[in-house]
């Protein structure tokens, strides 16, 4: 029974970094669950309750800058509230259009909202680029917390 939790804790952790990348993923909390399963089942003797709220923390910091990149790139260029609106509500809402969804979701929405806002197709296009970049943004910040993780986990387990 104990090879299965450990293979499933490892698998998590695999699945994880994988899903920093691959939006439908939830990559960073998969992670997370990963590393909480692997300190349960050697009985939190080298990744102890601190260093659990620090990874959990992490792992909070990580979905908060999902959620948030796209509306911060579109208001970065300026553009109205109504385009930071469409941005995270096409963040939202693209989750049910699957891959293509969750990283098309904030450009079209952050694209409308300008475009609604303004009438303006070069604000709108300014304002659809700024969210697809927010969206690379978060996909390097989410790596980062992700190494950084990994890095105190190893470190907690082999110190």
């Amino acid at each position: 029974m104990n090879e299965l939790l450990w293979i499933l804790a490892w698998a998590s952790m695999l699945l994880g970094l994988l899903g920093v990348f691959l939006p439908l993923l939830p990559g960073v909390p998969l992670l997370f669950g990963g590393m909480l399963l692997a300190a349960w089942i050697d009985g939190f003797t080298r990744v102890g309750a601190w260093t659990l709220v620090a990874l959990g923390v992490m792992t909070a910091a990580a979905w908060l800058v999902e959620m948030l990149a796209s509306v911060w790139g579109v208001k970065r260029v300026g553009a109205s509230g109504l385009a930071m609106a469409g941005a995270g509500v096409g963040a939202i809402v693209g989750i049910l259009g699957g891959v293509p969804g969750v990283i098309l979701g904030p450009i079209v929405g952050a694209v409308c909202g300008e475009y609604i806002a303004r009438r303006n197709e070069r604000a709108a296009a300014r304002a659809g680029i700024a969210a697809g970049i927010g969206f690379l943004v978060a996909i390097v910040a989410k790596l980062a917390i992700a190494v950084t993780m990994l890095a105190v986990f190893a470190l907690a387990w082999f110190a």
